[in-house]
């Protein structure tokens, strides 16, 4: 005799049944989309909402005024490999030998088994997705470009990527969706070597005749557009990327991953190029600036991200949308190319009331745009917290729910979110695997041997034979240097940043700029 449940038990099986699958959704839906938007060497003083007076970036100024600006944000390092290693893995870059600037055949940095922020939120129910420059190593150190590349960042989390391997001005110069060269034509294999050219593949350096635009230091290897780039690559033709047009190629790629994925919790690491070397915006943005190739392109990544937030808000997701706008480390302008940027800089400081810029120890290098947006949750506001990329996994974690342990991110989710004016009492600041330390509002800078001044891009890196002690409160220019008259201040310093860092920090391999 077949079994029948009595009709007003099927009722309550039914009606709890739609309740749970109810929970579940509301569940899903309460769970905030994360945007991190990540541009490239841009300085805090790029951006009007930081005091820029020659320079207009309306989109990203919308986004400090309706949410929380940050005024003493950080990067982990000055330089791009390890500030992105940090960012998604919460750890110290330094505590990695291998987390500096990588060729565009490095393998992959970031362990398959190391935490990382968009593994941290797949196992919270999230879509995960990049976009953009990706720069932390492909493979395992010796890449097929002809094949599909494993591990890429679809083995550390990523649901979804679509990159460049390493930056604009590298090889390989294409694009690459879930581990494989997009428009390969295998008739055309690709090769890259680092050290080595091919016969026959002319240069930067013997064939000045074929570039739109001339190299200054170290970009003199393959052309491709006119291009100069670091390295040297054959075959691959109809992969290769199209200069001008890639900001709005990453763009797209961006606006149709929301709207593919906006029915369900995502995070999207849109990895912008601007406005690294070499600098080449879109036609429609070409000469708008008055500051160059350099001001162009900052006006053409505030105009993609006006676009993407645009797209937000047409999806019905921007009011469950928290997104974090920063930098991966500080500005340069002569960073290979000669393209105006000095020639054209007139009254800009792109460093802001700091001193440095990229590579360096000083300020400019690490300390950078820093805004927390989330339409009606974040009030908007000014925040003087000391907060660092580094600190985002752990904060991520908190607002999901999630119990995982990073020890070198500080959770600060009430921070970033406008509720608590708390912030970091430390951080140990990074440039070219060099170390110094950001106490309150104090700044230690060790003694390091080697040049003070990087001559091919007119940068100090901040070092010297004696300790540094600047008190950001007073000097936030770091022109007085007071370790010879708070001295007690000073050994308190050391002691804490030896007590972090180790006693062995001058004991380092200085790496090569190029």
């Amino acid at each position: 005799m077949k079994y029948t449940l009595p009709l007003f038990l099927m009722s309550f099986v039914i009606l709890y049944s739609c309740k749970e699958t109810e929970n579940k959704n509301t569940s899903e839906k309460q769970l905030p989309n994360i945007v991190i938007i990540y541009t490239d060497d841009l300085g805090f003083g790029d951006i009007s909402a930081n005091g820029a007076k020659h320079i207009n970036t309306p989109n990203i100024d919308l986004l400090a005024s309706s949410g929380l600006r940050f005024t003493n944000g950080y990067a982990s390092s000055a330089t791009c490999t390890p500030s992105r290693y940090a960012l998604l893995t919460g750890e110290y870059p330094w505590k990695n030998k291998k987390a500096k600037i990588l060729p565009g055949t490095a393998p992959l940095l970031i362990k398959k088994n190391q935490m990382t922020i968009p593994k941290m939120l797949k196992s919270k129910g999230y879509h995960t997705g990049i976009v953009g420059k990706w720069h932390l190593g492909l493979g395992n150190g010796n890449v097929d470009w002809n094949k599909k590349i494993t591990p890429s960042p679809n083995e550390v989390g990523f649901d979804y990527s679509y990159i460049m391997a390493a930056t604009q001005d590298r090889v390989p110069t294409v694009y690459i969706k879930n581990g494989n060269v997009v428009n390969l034509d295998s008739t055309d294999p690709i090769e890259v070597n680092y050290e080595h050219n091919y016969p026959g593949q002319p240069t930067g350096a013997d064939n000045p005749e074929l570039l739109s635009m001339k190299w200054h230091t170290g970009h003199k290897n393959t052309i491709v557009n006119g291009i100069p780039r670091i390295g040297f690559m054959k075959g691959g033709e109809a992969a290769k990327w199209n200069d001008t047009e890639m900001a709005d190629h990453f763009l797209n790629k961006a606006q149709n991953y929301v709207r593919k994925h906006k029915d369900k919790p995502f995070f999207l690491y849109y990895a912008m190029q601007q406005p690294h070397v070499p600098r080449t915006p879109h036609p429609r943005f070409k000469g708008k600036s008055g500051l160059g190739p350099r001001g162009d392109v900052i006006l053409e990544a505030d105009w993609c991200i006006g676009e993407f937030i645009k797209t937000l808000n047409t999806e019905g997701v921007l009011e469950n949308t928290l997104i974090v706008f920063s930098s991966d480390n500080g500005p340069v302008l002569n960073d290979g190319y000669y393209d105006d940027a000095v020639e054209k800089l007139g009254d800009h400081t792109p460093w802001g009331p700091f001193r440095g810029g990229k590579y360096s120890l000083f300020e400019a290098g690490t300390h950078v745009p820093f805004i927390t947006s989330w339409k009606g949750t974040i009030q908007p506001g000014v925040s003087d917290a000391l907060v660092c990329q580094m600190d985002l996994i752990s904060s991520l974690a908190k607002l999901v729910d999630s119990n995982i342990k990073i020890g070198d991110s500080e959770q600060l989710l009430s921070t970033f979110l406008g509720n608590s004016t708390k912030g970091r009492t430390d951080l140990i600041i990074e440039a070219t695997t060099r170390t110094a330390l950001r106490h309150k509002n104090w700044v230690m800078i060790p003694p390091y041997e080697g040049e003070a001044v990087i001559e091919s891009v007119n940068i100090e890196i901040g070092n010297a034979n004696t300790y540094q002690l600047y008190d950001l409160d007073k000097d936030k220019g770091q022109q007085s240097n007071l370790a010879t008259t708070e001295k007690d201040k000073l050994q308190e310093l050391i002691k804490i940043f030896e007590d972090k860092r180790g006693n062995d920090y001058n004991n380092i391999e200085l790496i090569e700029l190029k």
